[in-house]
Formats: structure tokens, sequence, C-alpha cells
């Protein structure tokens, strides 16, 4: 999932971005309202966490602008005002959820992580394709009710071929929501995780093919044998 950081703070910038990439996120900053909005209307990011106070245009009009064209975005906005009045406005313009500032890193992964499953598969927490079962909420991974230690990059690229399942996900499609703008598009990466990720997964189903096709030249396929479950 990749995520867009809008914070004019640098330390609180860094904080953010470090929190989230640790957990397995792909994260882009922006420290100017204008420049965000831009960004945000350009690249299909998965969710955006939208200071109030920044330059330019404040992040009550960054929310505006976005949620206009980006209906479906998940917008987190923080501020250091607390107010009652200010959380209405905010999600009264369109934003998703309110946290006001300060907050633990905890708090800021968990509603992340609850707007994100809200999005793309609501009410949902766990989802399971084939033998292969995802644990969302602690974003975890098991096949054949066996554990499968992944790193947090390969949770990630595995939740997001398992949500996109039944059609060809392209490298760039990867590139865009699993890594972050600073991806070398002309490096292997992907190739690698990919191959670590299915030696993984294939070792834990006893199955002689593997749980992921790599279509030359087109992507990369999970044939769907889904069941969403609570």
């Amino acid at each position: 999932m990749r995520v867009l950081v809008v914070e004019d703070d640098p330390r609180m910038a860094s904080l953010l971005s470090r929190a989230l990439r640790e957990a397995g996120y792909a994260v882009d900053v922006s420290r100017d309202g204008l420049q965000a909005a831009d960004q945000a209307l350009m690249v299909p990011y998965d969710l955006m966490v939208l200071d109030v106070l920044l330059p330019g245009i404040d992040g009550f009009a960054v929310c505006q602008k976005v949620r206009g064209a980006r209906g479906k975005m998940p917008i987190l906005m923080l501020s250091a005002r607390s107010e009652i009045a200010d959380r209405v406005r905010g999600l009264d313009i369109g934003a998703d959820d309110y946290l006001p500032k300060p907050f633990a890193v905890e708090e800021l992964r968990a509603r992340v992580g609850a707007l994100l499953r809200r999005r793309t598969l609501p009410q949902q927490i766990s989802l399971t394709v084939g033998a292969i079962r995802l644990d969302r909420s602690k974003r975890t991974a098991h096949v054949r009710g066996r554990a499968v230690e992944l790193t947090a990059k390969e949770y990630s690229l595995l939740e997001y071929l398992l949500l996109n399942r039944g059609r060809i996900v392209t490298r760039r499609e990867i590139a865009e929501h699993v890594w972050d703008e600073h991806f070398d598009p002309f490096s292997n990466l992907i190739e690698v995780y990919v191959g670590r990720l299915r030696q993984k997964i294939d070792a834990s189903t006893d199955s002689k093919s593997s749980f992921l096709t790599t279509r030359r030249g087109e992507g990369y396929f999970v044939e769907d044998l889904s069941q969403e479950s609570d």
C-alpha cells in the first residue's frame, strides 16, 4: 500500500514516514499543500495522512480538492488543533478520520490500517485465497494453518497480490503501491521480492504448482480461489 504523508514539520514528517515504512507501507512525503494536492491527483495513493497547518494551502483545502477527484482514497487528518469544531470541519469536508497531536505511533498505525481495510475489504479483517490466509489486523500470514514468517515488505507485496487476485498485476502497479517515489524502475528489486515470497509460500503449500504465476511481458497473476471472512 502506498501512502502520501503531508506534513510541514520535518521532524514530524520523518517520524510519520519511518513509522509507516516500518509497518510495511510505501511512503512519499510532501511539505506543501498545493504540491500535495497535485501529487495526490497524479499518483494512485491508497491513503493520505494530512496535517492541517501547511504552506501554500492548508490541509482543509487540500482535503476538499482531493476528495472531489479521488473520492475513495481514505484521508487521515492530523492537527495540533484539538477543538471539536476543527475535528467536525475536517470530517465534514471529507476526511475519514481525525487524529489530534500529540498521538502515539501505535495509534497512528492502527488507524491507518483500519482505514485501508475499510476501503479495500469493508468490514473484513481476514483474507483467504486458496491455502493462504492473511490476518490483516496483525499483518500475519498462514498457509494451511501454519505461520509463514514474512518481512513487512513481503507481507505488503503478498497482500497487494491477493487483493488483486483474478487479474494480471503489472510491475508498474506493484512499484506504485508497494514501493515509493524513490523506487528505481531499472532495478530487479520486485523480482527479488517476488522470488522470496514465492519460495516461502510455496514451501508451505505442499503443492507442485506455485500460488503465483509470472506472465512474461505482462506481470503476475494469482488465481481467484478466495473466501473472505470476518
